[in-house]
């Protein structure tokens, strides 16, 4: 006979630490935004606050959460490995990380035009939308969050999961390079425009939608002073 012992159910704190990352995984609660509060926690879980505590504390050491005391537990990446990314790339060059977004944006773009659906369409539309409407709230992280969006869209309809899920988890770093390229204040002669972009993709244009995205992270303000 080939018995093993009988499984156990995993600890409380582990099943919490598990619905709170796939929560965080989902985009239930986005990359800058603040978690429920731990009472607000305890309530949703119904288990005690020691296992919500330990939960996040948890969470928190991989990466995952930033625990601001007097302000609440902030999201700062979706994944273990995302956080591991935006720890150990945080202070890189920024002209590696505008050659590393060229060269996975490209790809990705020349992808997306030979594969994209309809449906895939419809969401670029919409995210592009909501990029522009964004850029004219003047609210720079707004403008960020929406323009991280839009090409993480394009990023998902190259229907590369191994792309996608890299270009994911490499979000907060790339955040970071556009939060530090647009400053505090979002100016008309430093917008990029993306309409080409997206009617290269529409087109399945796969060498203009390449030739677009290459070009855009070399379009930075900063990258442009250094040079």
């Amino acid at each position: 006979m080939n018995l093993g012992p009988v499984p156990r159910p995993a600890p409380l704190a582990d099943q919490v630490i598990a619905r709170l990352r796939a929560e965080i995984a989902a985009g239930s609660w986005p990359v800058g935004s603040r978690i429920p509060t731990e009472s607000e926690l305890v309530a949703l879980l119904g288990v005690a606050r020691n296992t919500v505590r330990e939960a996040v504390r948890a969470l928190a050491h991989n990466g995952l959460l930033d625990i601001r005391q007097g302000s609440g537990t902030y999201v700062v990446a979706t994944s273990e490995l995302a956080g591991v990314m935006h720890r150990r790339f945080a202070d890189a060059d920024p002209l590696h990380v505008a050659e590393l977004r060229s060269s996975l944006e490209a790809s990705a773009a020349r992808l997306a035009a030979e594969r994209r659906d309809d449906k895939d369409l419809r969401k670029l539309d919409t995210l592009l939308e909501r990029r522009e409407r964004a850029w004219d709230s003047g609210s720079t992280e707004d403008f960020v969050q929406a323009d991280a969006t839009w090409h993480l869209a394009v990023t998902a309809a190259s229907h590369n999961d191994v792309i996608t899920a890299l270009y994911a988890d490499l979000g907060e770093v790339l955040r970071d390079f556009l939060r530090a390229d647009v400053g505090t204040e979002l100016r008309p002669e430093d917008h990029v425009d993306h309409a080409r972009l997206l009617a290269a993709i529409r087109a399945r244009d796969a060498d203009g939608a390449a030739a677009e995205a290459r070009d855009h992270a070399f379009s930075c303000r900063f990258l442009t002073y250094r040079s």
